[in-house]
């Protein structure tokens, strides 16, 4: 703990990836913003490491002690964890531990938008709490209207909870961030080697063209809405990827579980749906003869035909060379949801100890 002379020391703590990422780009304007609210100068310093979880996918508490006795030097602990909390019903934002001078955010329940922004004003909105001495008034600046918070004992221990009725699906869509999509796309490289091979058939038959010009545009979307559904069910039926509860209390957080596999592989094939488009349209438009195309379907040609080709080649491929396509390792597998990843993490914490 700080002396009355020497500024006050704040330790930033998060979890490995995205959440790591977001703390780096938000600690410069937290610190400044700090300093002007603190009465005392203020040291900033950020770690990243896993907090453990318990044997049922949630934060292990004990370990708040452990930060606590790790950071004696501290005068406060702000965590921020990928860890998507929940009690009573409602997904836990935040909980402030005035004993443990720590606070833990929970990333996944701040969703996708101005995330970092979130995480800046509620790590202040904790720190004020958590040095209620070093400070003036600051009113309701860190507010948020979305959540409120709960006291929950009689020590001064507080909990943010998001309003029930938009809490669970921002929670899923910071599940989804937190997964990473985009980067799991390139891990379907195998899948999209298979549908670019089969797919690439389409440059060359006329009747793939025929075909693409006489289906409508809404059958034409229908068609690749199918066949990126018809995938992302096929990867998680063949990976194991739904997550079924062992216990009835669990049966809400494994919902969200199962809700961010569903939009992290459905981001994830789409990004390769159209990325097989587009190099099928390039390779049209090199190929096929805009003349020869315009007599064989009867109508001038224009972009959009060969639009219509690529975007029938590539369901022909995804649907005859992908479908049995799985991720490259079993690694990905792994780390593609949030269960799989906590259940790493849990094995790795106990192989460790």
């Amino acid at each position: 703990m700080s002396s009355a002379d020497t500024p006050l020391r704040l330790m930033l703590i998060a979890d490995p990836g995205v959440a790591t990422r977001r703390i780096h780009k938000i600690t410069e304007r937290f610190s400044a913003e700090a300093r002007e609210l603190l009465i005392k100068d203020l040291e900033v310093v950020v770690e990243t490491r896993s907090v453990r979880i318990n044997t049922d996918g949630t934060l292990d508490i004990a370990a708040i002690g452990e930060l606590d006795a790790e950071h004696l030097d501290a005068d406060a602990v702000l965590v921020l964890t990928e860890v998507p909390r929940h009690d009573e019903r409602r997904p836990l934002v935040a909980e402030i531990f005035p004993k443990n001078r720590t606070a833990i955010v929970s990333f996944p329940t701040l969703g996708i938008w101005a995330t970092k922004r979130r995480i800046r004003e509620i790590f202040l909105d904790c720190l004020l709490r958590l040095l209620p001495d070093q400070h003036g008034p600051v009113g309701k600046k860190y507010t948020q209207r979305w959540a409120r918070w709960q006291s929950a004992e009689s020590d001064q221990h507080l909990r943010m909870f998001a309003h029930t009725l938009t809490g669970d699906p921002r929670t899923v869509l910071g599940m989804t961030v937190a997964n990473e999509p985009i980067r799991t796309a390139p891990k379907l490289s195998g899948a999209l080697a298979a549908a670019s091979a089969v797919g690439a058939f389409g440059i060359f038959y006329y009747s793939i063209w025929q075909m693409a010009d006489a289906l409508s545009t809404l059958r034409l979307l229908s068609i690749g809405l199918a066949v990126i559904l018809s995938m992302a069910a096929w990867l998680i039926y063949t990976n194991g990827l739904w997550d079924k509860p062992t216990d009835r209390h669990l049966a809400r957080v494994v919902m969200l579980y199962n809700g961010s596999t569903v939009l992290t592989l459905l981001v994830a094939v789409t990004m390769l749906y159209l990325a097989l488009v587009v190099a099928i349209f390039v390779g049209a438009v090199v190929v096929i003869d805009p003349d020869f195309l315009a007599e064989l379907i009867g109508e001038e040609v224009d972009v959009f035909n060969y639009l219509d080709i690529a975007w029938l080649s590539a369901a022909m491929g995804v649907v005859a060379g992908a479908i049995g396509s799985t991720f490259d390792s079993n690694m990905d597998v792994r780390r593609i949801t949030h269960g799989q990843r906590e259940l790493q993490r849990r094995y790795s914490e106990e192989d460790s100890a």
